[in-house]
């Protein structure tokens, strides 16, 4: 049995439905925190990105120096696990370039696990409570993804746009 087409047409789909709700979202609201307390679409992409990079490429293949072209280390320290979104846009980079290291991130996970041998699915991953091998990481980053779509979706609607369906 194939699992990377498998689980990179699980990715692919939360990536798809992620950036439905980002097209109906103008780049200029990507930094408006609707109410205190509140992300905004900027960090939630951000984040996005950070995560699939630590969740389908580091802890698969390990980190690799070339990866800071890919993902500033900047980058993933103003995304990251511990990061609190704040709604000074002047902190963050731009939302163009955000979106760029979110698709780069993206394009280098589909070519690098169609790559892959996929023994390496089975291996023990870095513990996490959500999964214990690298294929479970993979899963998770499905599945966190559409976790934030949710959340991009819920800002979207504070943020004042109109129900989809």
């Amino acid at each position: 049995m194939e699992r990377a087409p498998s689980l990179l047409e699980s990715i692919a789909r939360a990536r798809d439905y992620t950036n439905h709700l980002l097209a109906t979202i103008p780049t200029s609201d990507w930094f408006r925190m609707p109410h205190e307390g509140v992300s905004h679409v900027a960090w939630q992409v951000g984040h996005v990105a950070f995560a699939q990079y630590r969740l389908a490429l580091e802890r698969i293949r390990g980190k690799r120096p070339e990866d800071a072209r890919l993902i500033s280390p900047e980058f993933l320290q103003k995304f990251g696990r511990a990061s609190t979104p704040i709604g000074d846009a002047a902190a963050y980079p731009s939302a163009s370039e955000i979106r760029g290291v979110f698709d780069a991130v993206h394009r280098q996970v589909r070519e690098e696990i169609s790559a892959m041998d996929e023994t390496v699915f089975d291996e023990p991953s870095e513990p996490h409570p959500r999964f214990s091998t690298k294929g479970g990481s993979l899963v998770w980053c499905a599945e966190h993804e559409m976790m934030h779509a949710g959340q991009i979706g819920l800002l979207r609607r504070l943020l004042g746009q109109p129900p989809l369906w």
